[in-house]
């Protein structure tokens, strides 16, 4: 077994000691769509990514097993683990854009936003591709990458962003219209 994959073994130790089964069971009721869900707070993933940079100081297999956590679509945690660990520097906009097709619910779209996308080089370029894609959950990351960008001052709040947000939320439903209507409260 290489290192990664020792990796990634111990990572998933780490979540099953972390296990909430009442958590797990919530998100289960509420329609997750991953088949393996520990219940791990997202705080308790944060120490456990955060332990294991601290580990291993080469960020290029840190890349790897971010990337391997990643790929494992069936996992909660290991979809929210992978921005967690993956190295800004090293995501390029490709392969953030296909880490951005592949989401697949709205919690994994704001950590991936919110712990990584919004650190890396031309992060307002990929908010603009996104939110012009078709897809409800795509166009949602796009939007919420935008948030965070505004929050951090990376992205400014102009009258023509305000123009396509409000174009937007008139047509928007649920979370989307939400997150819309918490973009343009930064408008004022």
């Amino acid at each position: 077994m290489d290192r990664a994959q020792e990796s990634i073994k111990e990572i998933r130790k780490e979540f099953f000691a972390f296990r909430n089964g009442i958590v797990a069971d919530k998100l289960r009721k509420a329609g997750d769509p991953h088949s393996i869900i520990m219940g791990c707070l997202l705080v308790d993933i944060q120490g456990i990514a955060s332990r294991f940079r601290e580990s291993i100081n080469d960020n290029e297999q840190i890349a790897s097993v971010a990337s391997e956590l990643w790929s494992d679509t069936n996992s909660r945690e290991c979809r929210l683990a992978a921005p967690m660990l993956y190295p800004a520097e090293l995501m390029t906009l490709e392969l953030a854009q296909q880490w951005c097709q592949t989401v697949e619910t709205i919690e994994v779209a704001d950590n991936l936003c919110h712990k990584l996308l919004r650190h890396i080089d031309g992060s307002d370029e990929l908010f603009r591709q996104l939110i012009s894609d078709d897809n409800p959950l795509i166009k949602y990351t796009g939007y919420r990458l935008l948030l965070n960008l505004m929050l951090i001052g990376k992205v400014q709040a102009t009258a023509q962003l305000q123009l396509i947000i409000s174009n937007e939320a008139q047509h928007a439903q649920g979370t989307l219209a939400a997150l819309l209507q918490d973009i343009l409260e930064e408008f004022q």
